[in-house]
């Protein structure tokens, strides 16, 4: 598998992908580059490689990444999704799980509660996009 990285890895526009999900899930987090790269042990210059896509990641620090950021190595390295885990955001699917333990009166609060932000943002998205022409 290592070998199969490193070949992925050389190539620039994957890196570069990468490196975008892995500083958008870094800032899901809340984390910045340092409190990143104390957590898998590099300096937060290297993380900053990575983020950019000059750098890969050796293996062990890619599944470092994946393990702090509650992902899978594949979504970092090629963004797939795995059928298993239709939501790449762990922190979200934990959640889910445990609002099925919820009644269904209170499990429809929250999906009406998802409802208004999703619709909210659709709504700035708009108001946004009329500003700009």
């Amino acid at each position: 598998m290592n070998r199969v990285f490193e070949q992925i890895m050389q190539d620039s526009s994957v890196r570069k992908e990468f490196g975008k999900r892995l500083k958008q899930l870094r800032k899901q987090k809340g984390w910045t580059q340092k409190e990143l790269g104390n957590m898998i042990g590099v300096t937060y210059p290297q993380l900053n490689k990575y983020e950019g896509g000059t750098n890969a990641p050796p293996l062990d620090k890619l599944m470092g990444l994946a393990s702090a950021l509650e992902t899978t190595t594949d979504f970092l390295i090629m963004g797939n999704i795995s059928e298993d885990m239709p939501i790449h955001n762990l922190r979200l699917i934990k959640r889910f799980q445990e609002l099925e333990a919820f009644d269904m009166p209170d499990q429809e609060v929250v999906i009406q509660l998802i409802d208004a932000m999703i619709v909210k943002r659709r709504v700035e998205g708009a108001v946004n996009v009329d500003q700009a022409s």
